[in-house]
């Protein structure tokens, strides 16, 4: 049976898994975005909290998948599911690129425009919002598109813990030494990710212009 033949025999599962994955990614996504951002504005107001918040993100990108999973399953509460606990592990590894992003995007920032907006009489809030931030978007939807693209190749390592994903064809096919299988997880979560890093691209595009 060829790898087109069994897509389609099997398009239920893989819309299913397809969807388990968007979910996955997405929920991680979200969760990691209303984190990093906060915490990368913060590096640029503290200055002495740079190395330890970026170190931190850092040693958490450096631990494999398999492992992080492990160290979470005893949590309580996040690893009574697979779901929570692939979920919180997918967030934290989407925290760097969106930290490092954030504070090199605001700090970037011309500073002539920003003395230009205090000579204006802005606050400090009101320049990061209607000055830095925006400035910075391009820069920060560059954070998230690499975050984005890390987290759905990452996340079919959480059929391991059974969270499910496309990562189920994965370890299935290894199990059964069928590499049509394992394509059958493959393709779709590689097509996600170019999906997601080309659509990420272009609104990365046209914030630069903007």
């Amino acid at each position: 049976m060829g790898l087109w033949q069994f897509l389609v025999q099997n398009r239920k599962e893989v819309l299913e898994l397809t969807g388990e994955h968007l979910w996955l990614v997405g929920a991680a996504m979200t969760l990691a975005v209303a984190i990093g951002v906060p915490l990368g504005i913060l590096v640029t107001r503290v200055p002495r909290l740079n190395k330890a918040v970026l170190g931190g993100a850092n040693i958490i990108q450096t631990i494999p998948s398999l492992a992080l999973f492990g160290f979470l399953l005893p949590a309580p509460w996040i690893g009574e599911r697979a779901d929570r606990l692939a979920i919180l592990a997918l967030t934290l590894y989407a925290l760097l690129p969106l930290i490092r992003n954030t504070s090199v995007g605001i700090q970037g920032v011309d500073r002539t425009v920003v003395e230009a907006g205090r000579g204006m009489g802005m606050t400090d809030r009101q320049l990061l919002w209607r000055v830095e931030l925006p400035l910075a978007m391009g820069v920060i939807i560059a954070g998230v598109r690499v975050a984005t693209v890390i987290s759905v190749g990452v996340a079919t390592i959480a059929a391991a813990i059974g969270a499910g994903g496309l990562g189920e064809f994965i370890f299935r096919g290894l199990a059964m030494v069928n590499n049509q299988v394992i394509l059958a997880g493959a393709i779709p979560a590689s097509c996600l990710a170019l999906a997601a890093d080309m659509g990420l691209g272009w609104v990365e595009k046209r914030l630069s212009q903007w």
